[in-house]
């Protein structure tokens, strides 16, 4: 009897902790911005500290309110639904994700939320607001827009009864969304958390060093590996626990780009994404460099050019090569045979058309990786800032430029003449129409965000596709781990980490080197010269929310590493939800009966209790059960369960147990006085340009 006693009380905490791993909403404005933070309150609505609204907008609300001439107590509901605008939680409150409102979601019901929303529970705002206001004129209210006759009527003409107006209005708040209540969204947030992991089992699968893996759309075991120098590979991974190493056919490629490709130090092969709709349309897409010197169809404008205020002609070269020598294209294939992929048999892809070409100033810091949006379809494209130290052009704050920059491109239309020569495009492809800069004349409105200086390795969660990680190599002190947001500028080259960088350490300033107001701070960041004082200097390498079944106690971990120091760290949400990450080393082992054995045949003391040698960790890779991979020097490692390396996980189980799905809600908005805390891990440093170079 006492034992089942024991395992009601597990199964309970373990529901209780589920429960927990529960998203929150996340601070952000209507039109998906994040808030601002202001020195003084707002006048009329009354709000402080980070808001939605400037006081000019707070000024307009006013008048707004005064134009509709109403009193009672009908007034104070008007005037906090008109102020609900200013509301930090304004995206959650209109749904501005979803569709186009005027007045946010009210609250009409009694809900039982995991959120703990206050005086949420016993508040039914929908039904007060009806009751004080249906008399009201929808004349200059936000009920104007859905009246149907000019906003000539009150809402009761309108709307007739209670039922029919807050069916239209009306909403709850529950695990996936908020709802107005009246007041400003406020959270009692518990610090309740899952297990950490007291460490990583890893198995090597494979030789060889690979630097993009892509899960396969099918949904299948297959993944797509390309390495630096351009070849693409189709794999069978095998199943977890089945001892196997993973499948390779090296004679039958799928992709050879190897004469287009330049591979040297920071060039090459560095990323490929699959259309969204690929398994009916075939379409897919690789991001490389070329040298115009050897291959002639390697083209493009350089970037480095009058719009920004630069002249190649008085750059010096870089490491033999002269500027805009080489390029980073984006190119289109098709696969012409899509019954053919099915049975595993691919017929060579043909290039349809480039994307984007664009010339480098310099031979580094140049990203490289593509994505697709999960939710909008789009194609992100990570620049770095060019190189040279410092970027003394300051590429990453210049608004004509695309260096320093993370794009997002619509790949579904060819852009027209008239577009071509509107936007000054770099290649095939059309603005999203809700691009943040698209009506701002000085900015290029391919741009998402800015002040970035060499993303490298980027990543939606598979659960929350609103939070989009990007893990940017720092250059004297810090590596950092940036939320990236609509429009967001991450503060490079003022600012690199937590704190404004040194440009005396510049070999030279430019003179649009103008100060910068309100950058997004790191989420997660560690210093070079806590760790290796002697190099000090490290650099990052992003990785993937952990949402594997395989170890629930990774479950919702942020994964990242450095390239050169063979470790791994853990980022820690806490509160869920509220975008305060902690980040700390999570010890590594491999497991003793890997497929591959994890030891090198120069370290003979390499066990299952102690670290493997993983040599140069260069990206992370997910397969379509979400396991999580690690692509090295010395091989491709994947996660498995912890406790085939003795390591102790009290969720891991026969059936693999893990937290319930966390619902998507709206990105957190880091401050940007905020300095959040962060454990610094210890890592070893050499500059990435050095390492890359010796393979």
């Amino acid at each position: 009897m006492s034992s089942l006693c024991s395992v009601a009380v597990l199964l309970s905490c373990l529901v209780l902790l589920f429960l927990a791993k529960e998203s929150l909403s996340h601070p952000l404005c209507n039109d998906l911005t994040a808030p601002l933070t202001l020195k003084q309150p707002l006048s009329f609505c009354q709000f402080n500290g980070s808001v939605c609204c400037n006081s000019h907008e707070d000024l307009k609300l006013q008048k707004q309110f005064k134009a509709v001439n109403v009193s009672g107590s009908c007034s104070s509901h008007l005037k906090s639904l008109l102020c609900s605008k200013c509301d930090p939680f304004a995206a959650e409150l209109f749904r501005a994700e979803l569709e186009s409102r005027q007045v946010p979601v009210l609250c009409n019901s009694t809900v039982s939320s995991h959120k703990s929303t206050q005086s949420l529970a016993d508040i039914d705002f929908c039904t007060r607001f009806w009751s004080e206001c249906q008399n009201l004129s929808v004349t200059n209210t936000p009920f104007a827009s859905q009246s149907g006759d000019g906003g000539n009527s009150t809402i009761y003409e309108i709307w007739k009864s209670r039922n029919d107006f807050c069916k239209t209005f009306g909403g709850s708040s529950d695990e996936s969304s908020v709802c107005f209540n009246g007041q400003a969204v406020s959270f009692n947030i518990s610090k309740a958390t899952s297990p950490s992991p007291s460490g990583i089992c890893l198995e090597k699968l494979a030789n060889g060093s690979f630097l993009n893996m892509e899960p396969h759309p099918d949904g299948s075991n297959r993944v797509f590996l390309s390495d630096q120098a351009g070849m693409i590979y189709l794999a069978t991974v095998p199943s977890q626990g089945s001892r196997e190493v993973l499948t390779i056919d090296e004679t039958n490629l799928f992709l050879d780009l190897t004469e287009e490709v330049h591979f040297d130090a920071e060039l090459g092969l560095l990323g490929i994404a699959f259309h969204p709709d690929f398994l009916r349309n075939g379409r897919f897409f690789v991001s490389f460099n070329c040298d115009r010197v050897k291959w002639p169809e390697c083209s493009g404008k350089c970037a480095c050019n009058s719009d920004v205020d630069c002249d190649p002609s008085k750059l010096d070269s870089d490491d033999g090569a002269t500027p805009c020598q080489y390029h980073s294209v984006i190119s289109e294939f098709f696969t012409n045979d899509i019954i053919d992929m099915f049975s595993g048999t691919y017929v060579k892809p043909v290039e349809v058309r480039r994307i984007l070409t664009m010339g480098l100033p310099f031979a580094s810091h140049h990203g490289g990786q593509i994505l697709f949006g999960p939710k909008d379809g789009y194609l992100y494209f990570m620049m770095g800032d060019g190189g040279s130290k410092g970027d003394p052009h300051n590429f990453a704050q210049n608004k004509r430029s695309l260096l320093g920059k993370i794009m997002r491109l619509d790949v579904n239309n060819v852009p027209d003449a008239k577009a071509m020569s509107q936007f000054q495009l770099w290649g095939n492809y059309t603005i999203p129409k809700d691009n943040p800069f698209t009506q701002d004349k000085n900015m290029l409105p391919e741009i998402w965000a800015m002040g970035v200086r060499n993303p490298w390795r980027c990543s939606f969660d598979s659960e929350r596709p609103s939070y989009f990680i990007c893990a940017d190599v720092g250059e004297d002190k810090y590596e950092e781990v940036d939320m990236i947001t609509k429009g967001g500028n991450y503060g490079w080259h003022y600012y690199e980490g937590p704190l404004p960088f040194n440009l005396s350490t510049s070999s030279k300033t430019s003179k649009n080197s103008t100060k910068i107001t309100n950058p997004i701070f790191p989420v997660m960041w560690y210093k070079h010269s806590d760790v290796n004082q002697k190099e000090g200097s490290a650099s990052i390498t992003g990785g993937y929310f952990y949402r594997s079944s395989t170890d629930p106690c990774l479950y919702g971990t942020y994964l990242f590493a450095d390239l050169y120091a063979g470790v791994i760290w853990g980022g820690a949400e806490t509160p869920l939800g509220s975008g305060n990450f902690t980040s700390s080393r999570i010890p590594l082992r491999c497991t003793s009966d890997s497929p591959i054995s994890c030891s090198s045949d120069t370290d003979s003391s390499s066990s299952s209790s102690s670290s493997p040698p993983l040599g140069f960790i260069f990206s992370f890779g997910q397969d379509n059960n979400k396991d999580i991979y690690l692509l090295a020097s010395s091989g491709l490692y994947r996660i498995v369960r912890p406790s085939r390396c003795n390591f102790h996980c009290s969720l891991e189980n026969g059936t693999s147990l893990v937290p319930s799905r966390q619902p998507d809600r709206s990105p957190p908005s880091p401050s940007s006085s905020q300095r959040l805390h962060n454990s610094y891990p210890e890592v070893h440093r050499e500059s990435r340009e050095q390492y890359i170079s010796k393979t």
